[in-house]
């Protein structure tokens, strides 16, 4: 422990000087603003600000970079929250409960939470980052490709506790995911998959651009196609304080604690990333909940968890890429290309070789969180001024960014078709009850469990017992068929007690009649 504690009073006294605390400052501010964007993504913009960072010592460089990477989780909740457009794809989620409560009235509330949480995760992942890197990452390591096929597998079971509504619909909502991410080239043989002789679509359809489709542009349909004078469901102006209550506070704080420790060991399997995380904490509050019916309608818990989840996300996945060198997603396998042209190779011998870069990184990430903290907390109640927007102009500009933020993924026209072409399709999902969010979190694990279901088959030849000779994954198949039957079994004995109460009731009716 004083051996921790001296590396990072180092690593504190290498970036608390006006240079670095700008390029800290820097960095989570772009993030924030990216992850307002709809479609640009910590990515883009780490990849477009590459050739700023070369003149840079790499202390400064990188924790600018990094700045982005966790600033830009934060900046996505914004644009969930008001106008249900999740600037990230982990942010998904948020729009569940988020856009729920802007529409009550309460969108200062869900901002204030979700920049807590962020502050609450950011803070827990550095520090778990910071004790239990040597380990967590020698336990991915040995999560093999059998293990994490049935994880994904597991997430998709649970995708019906995304609904509020008929679990078959979220299971076709499901499936619709899972056919959308067939669209392409085949990822072994390279033959072309779904894609009608299209060349536009031979490398998939992107995921971003699904998201938006879906999510943003449904409600801004709704909203600009109502008459002049007609009661639209625009967001309510805000009631009350901008800030969180008592009650507020009270269903955050356990959301807080369990977003961060699931995120943060989510985060460490490399692939997984912060989207599964804010699912996984999705469900798991729902299932905890006292009141489960009423999430999807302004739960505040529904945006706690899952924003302090993605953020603790983030420092998980900064594990595997620190001490063994792997990248756990496109994001990190940028971030290792950078720690490349620096000329420092991340793994277990940089913790001899580079310790102090290290120890730096760590520490500005203490400071960044609050940083993110200091900056957003006081820009509430100017996020929450934007529903005074009247309605045509405030979706009219969602069109817009969700046009500038697809296209510049590709800059491709066609991907505008396919926008429009989604955003209907995401229309009529809503009108008729089938649910947005289990679509486009199938489309994001489909690839993945795609390739570590090929992988295992190639490990075994073919052999499908495999996955119940080896003890961890035969566990988490135990556990995926009682996340399938058992509330099955419970939903069944709820209606023989309610027939059996009924059936009483009508008895005593019937002697109380004679």
């Amino acid at each position: 422990m004083a051996d921790l504690l001296s590396n990072l009073s180092s690593g504190f006294g290498q970036i608390l000087n006006l240079q670095t605390l700008a390029y800290s400052f820097l960095g989570v501010f772009i993030g924030t603003l990216t992850g307002v964007l709809p479609g640009i993504g910590p990515i883009t913009a780490i990849a477009l600000l590459i050739p700023l960072s070369f003149g840079l010592d790499p202390i400064s460089g990188l924790i600018m970079l990094i700045g982005i990477y966790y600033g830009s989780m934060y900046g996505g909740s914004t644009t969930a929250i008001l106008v249900r457009t999740p600037g990230e794809l982990a942010s998904v989620v948020t729009t569940l409960d988020g856009y729920e409560m802007a529409k009550q009235g309460r969108a200062g509330p869900a901002l204030s939470t979700a920049a807590i949480g962020s502050f609450v995760a950011g803070t827990f992942s550095t520090l778990a980052l910071m004790l239990l890197a040597p380990l967590l990452a020698m336990v991915a390591y040995h999560v093999g490709s059998p293990e994490y096929f049935l994880l994904i597998v597991l997430a998709l079971s649970m995708v019906s506790n995304l609904t509020t509504g008929s679990i078959l619909k979220g299971i076709i909502a499901t499936l619709f995911g899972l056919a959308i991410a067939m669209v392409g080239l085949d990822m072994q043989s390279g033959v072309p998959r779904y894609t009608f002789g299209i060349p536009n679509i031979s490398d998939g359809i992107d995921f971003i651009l699904v998201a938006i489709a879906l999510f943003a542009l449904p409600e801004a349909f709704i909203n600009l196609a109502k008459p002049k004078g007609a009661k639209t469901e625009q967001i309510q102006k805000i009631k009350g304080s901008l800030w969180m209550t008592r009650d507020d506070w009270r269903r955050s704080a356990g959301a807080y604690g369990r977003g961060s420790v699931m995120g943060f060991l989510i985060g460490v399997l490399p692939g997984i990333g912060p989207s599964l995380a804010s699912f996984v904490s999705y469900v798991t509050e729902k299932r905890l909940s006292k009141n489960p019916e009423r999430f999807g309608k302004g739960a505040i818990e529904g945006v706690a968890g899952p924003e302090t989840a993605n953020n603790a996300a983030v420092g998980g996945a900064l594990v595997p890429l620190f001490t063994l060198g792997i990248p756990g997603s496109a994001t990190t396998a940028l971030l290792l290309f950078i720690f490349m042209m620096y000329g420092l190779q991340p793994g277990p011998q940089m913790f001899q070789t580079n310790p102090d870069l290290l120890w730096a990184i760590i520490a500005s990430m203490y400071v960044g969180n609050v940083m993110l903290l200091l900056l957003n907390l006081p820009l509430v109640g100017v996020f929450a001024s934007l529903l005074k927007i009247p309605p045509v102009p405030l979706y009219i500009g969602v069109v817009a960014f969700s046009v500038l933020g697809v296209y510049g993924i590709n800059y491709n026209v066609f991907d505008l078709s396919l926008l429009f072409i989604f955003g209907i399709i995401g229309y009529l999902m809503q009108r008729y009850g089938f649910p947005l969010a289990p679509t486009v979190m199938a489309l994001v694990l489909a690839p993945l469990l795609e390739q570590n279901f090929r992988r295992a088959m190639s490990i075994s030849n073919g052999d499908l017992l495999m996955f119940v000779k080896r003890p961890v994954s035969l566990g988490i198949l135990i556990f995926i068929v009682l996340v399938v039957i058992l509330p099955q079994i419970l939903a069944f004995r709820k209606y023989l007690k309610n027939r059996q109460a009924s059936a009483s009731s009508e008895v005593e009716k019937n002697i109380s009649n004679n």
